[in-house]
């Protein structure tokens, strides 16, 4: 048994440390906060115990309390527990208490430290908390204390008259206090000072005034907690050094219906952007139940004068059906082998196979006219692909001549994908656009979601990766308003990018 108590960071998937990911892929139980970014219980191991104990502004879901004693449990279960919590679990965390109660009941614990919010969201809002022409030094400090309560542990005479830059944590509700306690303590009331809003993250925003404005421009603005409060000279250099606030979708909410072992590329790219990426796979994939007629084709593969993959995702269940039956990309000496699209090119090129034929447009009726160009009359063709697809590709080379031989390799199931979080963001206005990379993630959502739900929102931008997509969505009797030329991930990325911010 040991408790790691971990350090999640800011909110920017990124920032999480390394050690942090690994104990999070072997730890059977994860304990996590309102801060800590969800995106990281991906990480899990299949069947880890996954639990919230989030605390947001007084509604606590478990007690302090009630949280160490849960993680000093599950840890005498024999369990290895990852608790995760948000920024790093000793600055303000509470990280230092729960390592206490840990070391009382004689349960070992590690800490591992993360990236602080008090030093990367002003980071990410172009505020360095130290520069030679401003400050040497840097105080944290907690805004949540009453100000005015006899006895605060703050000395404001010293805060106020120091050219420390001033980070105050939690202090939104005790913004006005602070304010005109450091006033009244000396400093002047044009003293430059920021807030920084779920700072590091897609919903980040930044506001730059004085000590003595910003209790009147943030409200104003529409700042709440989880904010910083900035105080000191190096808010001057907010909007020079800004680069976060400068990526193209920043704050917009981006849905991803693609399965998730399609959708990483999507997301990742997205969130490089400032997307907030919301991953709602419609679909899964999941192996065969019965390999049989797929190890027999494999058998037989000198036998066939072409192998189309039409996906990565066929590409990757070939090759583990290979390796299970002895054999390598060897096999495929002498074969003919297309890809469509460059996604699928180039998961065959980390295998040592350089495609034959790769169509100009990524649809199976590009695919079907640069083959039958190639010639296929009495060509044998085999197929590796999902169970349920589309038969223009087989039916259009059989109308040619070829013999073709459809090969499911792996098969797609819809989704158990929640849909409570992609309604109740919809209700908040927090989705721009919804992404659809295939007809059955439209179809698969719209099994989930209601198609009134989205009619009822003409805010929300509806984007497909082709026009086999784009009829199947504009068969709901909706409109599809972002739409590549070139039917592949990249160029959808790049029409989000040139389209949304617009729309």
């Amino acid at each position: 048994m040991k408790v790691y108590l971990i350090g999640a960071g800011p909110g920017d998937p990124g920032l999480l440390t390394l050690k942090g990911k690994r104990i999070l892929e072997s730890a059977d139980v994860i304990v996590y906060d309102y801060l800590a970014n969800d995106a990281f219980l991906a990480y899990a191991k299949p069947g880890a115990e996954i639990i919230y104990v989030g605390k947001k502004g007084g509604d606590h879901t478990l007690s302090q309390d009630g949280i160490n004693r849960l993680i000093v449990d599950k840890a005498k279960e024999g369990k290895t527990v990852a608790r995760l919590k948000g920024g790093d679990p000793y600055m303000f965390g509470r990280g230092g208490e729960e390592a206490e109660e840990l070391l009382d009941a004689g349960v070992p614990f590690e800490e591992v430290p993360g990236v602080t919010s008090a030093v990367a969201g002003p980071a990410y809002a172009g505020i360095p908390l130290t520069h030679r022409s401003y400050s040497s030094s840097v105080s944290f400090i907690t805004g949540h204390e009453d100000p005015t309560k006899p006895g605060s542990v703050h000395n404001w005479k010293a805060l106020a008259e120091s050219a420390s830059t001033l980070v105050f944590f939690m202090g939104m509700k005790n913004l006005p206090e602070i304010s005109r306690k450091l006033i009244e303590a000396g400093m002047s009331p044009e003293t430059p000072a920021a807030l920084v809003h779920w700072g590091t993250t897609a919903r980040h925003r930044s506001l730059v005034a004085t000590i003595a404005t910003l209790p009147t421009e943030g409200p104003k603005h529409g700042f709440t907690n989880p904010s910083l409060i900035v105080v000191g000279g190096v808010v001057n250099l907010h909007d020079r050094l800004n680069w976060f606030e400068q990526k193209p979708l920043l704050g917009k909410g981006v849905v991803v219906t693609r399965a998730r072992e399609q959708a990483s590329g999507l997301a990742e790219a997205l969130r490089e952007l400032g997307a907030d990426v919301v991953q709602f796979p419609t679909i899964e994939i999941i192996p065969l139940a019965d390999y049989a007629p797929v190890d027999a084709a494999i058998r037989d593969l000198s036998g066939y004068d072409w192998v189309v993959f039409t996906s990565v995702n066929g590409v990757k269940h070939f090759w583990n059906r290979l390796a299970a039956c002895g054999q390598d990309s060897r096999a495929l000496a002498g074969r003919k082998v297309a890809a469509i699209g460059p996604a699928t090119a180039d998961v065959l090129r980390t295998k040592g196979i350089e495609p034959d034929f790769i169509p100009e447009k990524y649809v199976a009726e590009g695919v079907v006219d640069g083959m039958l160009a190639r010639g296929m009359g009495g060509k044998r063709v085999l197929l590796p692909r999902a169970r349920e697809a589309r038969e223009v590709l087989p039916d259009e080379l059989r109308k040619a001549g070829a013999v073709v031989d459809v090969l499911p390799v792996y098969e797609t199931v819809p989704s158990t994908a929640r849909k409570d979080d992609v309604l109740a963001r919809m209700q908040e206005g927090r989705i721009h656009c919804v992404t659809f990379g295939s007809s059955s993630t439209v179809d698969n959502f719209f099994s989930l979601v209601p198609v009134d739900m989205v009619k009822a929102h003409p805010e929300v931008k509806l984007a497909c990766i082709g026009p086999v997509t784009r009829k199947t969505l504009e068969g709901y009797g909706l409109t599809c308003h972002i739409q590549p030329e070139d039917f592949t991930i990249p160029a959808l990325v790049d029409e989000l990018v040139a389209r949304l911010p617009e729309l």
